[in-house]
């Protein structure tokens, strides 16, 4: 399949992904994995993005936790899946100007998707949470927990 964004709407390509995303257990033959982050939602953007959202932070945080995630690929970091689709009600852009540190294990939502950052780098995306989950072990079969085709829900502690 072929994506050519002059001649399919971001709406369609959307649909299409996630269509395709829930018969990926059936094509593979592999059954992915239901993965639950517990996530202490503290995170130092939790209160500005509920704002411009236009939502308390308690239904920014049910919103967030409510649903679950599809991995969709890993990146720009080893074992930092991007994880969609965001309710659409959560407005969260990407930072001006990056953070010069992130923590490993901060949750982190932009674009409409969530990830977990899994070792101190920088990063642009707004942060909402922390686990204390280790979203990438070397010494671990495989190394990343989170997979492409996972299923991932983040659970309120």
């Amino acid at each position: 399949m072929r994506f050519d964004p002059l001649l399919l709407a971001p709406a369609a390509a959307e649909a299409t992904v996630l269509r395709l995303a829930k018969t990926l257990d059936d094509v593979t033959g592999e059954p992915r994995g239901e993965i639950e982050i517990p996530t202490h939602y503290d995170g130092p953007d939790l209160l500005e993005t509920a704002e411009r959202s236009k939502l308390s932070v308690e239904e920014l945080i049910a919103l967030h936790s409510g649903r679950e995630y599809r991995a969709f690929f890993l990146g720009f970091l080893p074992g930092f899946a991007y994880c969609g689709v965001l309710d659409p009600r959560i407005v969260a852009p990407r930072l001006l100007r990056p953070r010069e540190r992130v923590p490993a294990g901060s949750v982190a939502i932009a674009d409409g998707q969530t990830s977990i950052y899994p070792f101190d780098s920088p990063g642009g995306w707004r942060l909402i949470g922390r686990t204390d989950v280790r979203v990438f072990d070397s010494a671990r079969d495989p190394p990343p927990l989170i997979r492409p085709g996972d299923r991932v829900r983040f659970v309120a502690r």
